[in-house]
């Protein structure tokens, strides 16, 4: 049987820049296959059905849970989301990394399922600083924005239980972090051991040098 494939979790409050950052970091990694969550939610201006989300009705979702067809599934902001299990699993069994886009919510009841996803906590550098990047979104009302608002408080305090966490100052400068966690991940030990596979005959790693 081949190396099984890596599961990475990118996660953060809304509004932190979670899915901009995402979207960067799979533009200079296609070994990097994003497997795409299923929502109730209406889509946002500029969201493209089954490459955002799957957008589904609820009777469609509950359907779907009933039949233990997600990792996970939770309802957020009145809203239900769900990670497909079936494509998730596929690609880690055929060597191929993934990376999921949650909640926070969503983030740590995928980490009890699977306790060696590498989960990612994209920070924003202030509250102040995500209120504005929330309102500039335009999309939620001021009664959403104050809940969105409270639920960060609460989701900033999950950290703990992370992996690593990564302040989003700017773009480039979070792509340029997460792109070092993912190498660094794929080098790590505890997922393979590439001195052991160079004795082997099988590492397919580039960190060793050749004699």
């Amino acid at each position: 049987m081949g190396k099984r494939g890596l599961l990475f979790v990118i996660s953060g409050p809304s509004g932190a820049g979670k899915g901009t950052t995402r979207e960067a970091l799979m533009r200079g990694d296609p070994g990097l296959a994003f497997c795409v969550s299923v929502t109730t939610r209406r889509p946002r201006a500029g969201e493209i059905p089954g490459v955002n989300y799957t957008f589904v009705d609820v009777a469609d979702f509950r359907k779907s849970e009933a039949q233990g067809e997600f990792l996970e599934s939770a309802q957020v902001y009145g809203n239900l989301y769900g990670t497909p299990r079936a494509p998730v699993e596929h690609l880690m069994e055929s060597g191929q990394d993934v990376l999921l886009e949650k909640d926070v919510q969503g983030a740590l009841a995928i980490q009890r399922r699977m306790p060696h996803a590498i989960l990612v906590f994209i920070a924003p550098p202030s509250v102040d600083e995500l209120k504005a990047r929330i309102l500039k979104r335009g999309t939620e009302s001021a009664e959403d924005l104050e809940c969105r608002l409270d639920c960060a408080l609460r989701e900033m305090d999950e950290t703990r239980h992370f992996d690593y966490v990564v302040v989003n100052y700017d773009i480039d400068r979070s792509t340029q972090v997460l792109e070092a966690i993912v190498i660094a991940e794929r080098h790590r030990v505890r997922h393979s051991n590439p001195a052991q596979e160079c004795l082997e005959g099988k590492s397919g790693h580039d960190a060793l040098p050749a004699s």
